[in-house]
């Protein structure tokens, strides 16, 4: 094998993993939306997010964590079209990318997302927990791109 071919497997099991670990991060994070726990889990950020204030007071903390939990696992589906349909693998990387911009944007509005220590801030256990969503965002643009591609090609146009 020669070293173009390596690196192009290497490059498709890339796009692969990305695409499949965004669906099931999205829809195993999305069905735990609809369990009361995860409705306290999520409190201190939506609360502290000035994008979820209007969402929040109309629909109540269990109706927008039931609403987040159906559109993430939306959103799960749609990437997994990925060799079917492309253009819904696309337009749903595209929203998921969107998604993780606001959830990373909980890291400016959470207070409870840094602690004190020193003479810098550190990030907290929440923190901790929202800056992995670079990476979702990273994949999220990876596979958008890669589906763009395909729905481009002569033998990804059907669909």
């Amino acid at each position: 094998m020669g070293a173009h071919t390596a690196i192009a497997r290497l490059h498709s099991g890339g796009i692969t993993a990305s695409r499949f670990g965004l669906v099931l991060n999205l829809a195993s994070i999305g069905r735990l939306k609809f369990e009361d726990y995860e409705v306290e889990n999520i409190r201190p950020v939506v609360v502290s997010s000035p994008l979820l204030r209007r969402p929040l007071r109309g629909l109540g903390e269990k109706r927008l964590a039931r609403a987040i939990g159906i559109t993430e696992i939306t959103i799960a589906g749609m990437i997994s079209a990925g060799r079917w349909a492309p253009r819904v693998s696309a337009a749903g990387s595209l929203l998921a990318a969107g998604m993780f911009t606001v959830t990373l944007s909980f890291l400016i509005s959470t207070p409870e997302a840094w602690h004190q220590r020193g003479r810098e801030p550190k990030l907290s256990p929440a923190g901790q927990f929202l800056i992995k969503d670079v990476v979702l965002l990273g994949a999220s643009l990876i596979t958008a791109a890669e589906s763009l591609s395909r729905s481009r090609s002569p033998a990804g146009s059907g669909a």
